[in-house]
């Protein structure tokens, strides 16, 4: 797939960061009508980007590279498996893993599978973001990245994959 998306997208993402610092802190005053359109077009949606430029700002841990490669991912997921089609439903917020459900004795790790997978598939729901404040900081705690648990969450046949992966990840630390 062609990478030439990827010169809009950063300067949007750093035009967006600009913006941000000047007062436009919401998804509808942040981007332009034809840069949600952009958007769109790769699979991403405003809000997705709003709240990596909105924690890149505030929290100063957002690394661009992930978010392009997160970015990438999904993109060419959606170019290529769902065909450019928009998810027709999202996933309930109430209803996935709680930060504090555990499995194998790891915490936040059955819900980000499920927000990987809804990311993935276009699915997440406008109050949750797969790089979120908790979720950047457990895979660095684990030895991973964003885009190196979405891209095992996309070639995994099942949960025990990614659940393997990531304590092979822990293990190296």
């Amino acid at each position: 797939m062609s990478d030439d998306w990827k010169p809009r997208f950063r300067e949007l993402y750093e035009a967006a960061q600009q913006r941000y610092r000047d007062g436009r802190t919401t998804t509808t005053t942040i981007f332009e009508p034809d840069e949600v359109y952009f958007l769109a077009t790769i699979g991403c949606s405003s809000r997705e980007l709003f709240d990596f430029v909105e924690d890149s700002i505030n929290w100063d841990d957002v690394e661009y590279d992930q978010v392009e490669g997160v970015t990438a991912l999904r993109r060419d997921h959606f170019a290529n498996t769902l065909r450019g089609e928009p998810a027709r439903t999202q996933i309930d917020p109430d209803k996935i893993p709680a930060k504090t459900d555990e499995v194998d004795g790891i915490a936040w790790l059955p819900r980000l599978i499920v927000k990987a997978r809804a990311k993935l598939a276009g699915e997440l729901h406008p109050d949750l973001m797969y790089g979120c404040g908790g979720d950047r900081p457990f895979l660095r705690e684990h030895n991973s990245s964003l885009v190196d648990f979405l891209r095992v969450t996309l070639e995994a046949d099942d949960d025990r994959a990614i659940i393997d992966y990531l304590k092979a990840c822990s293990a190296k630390g």
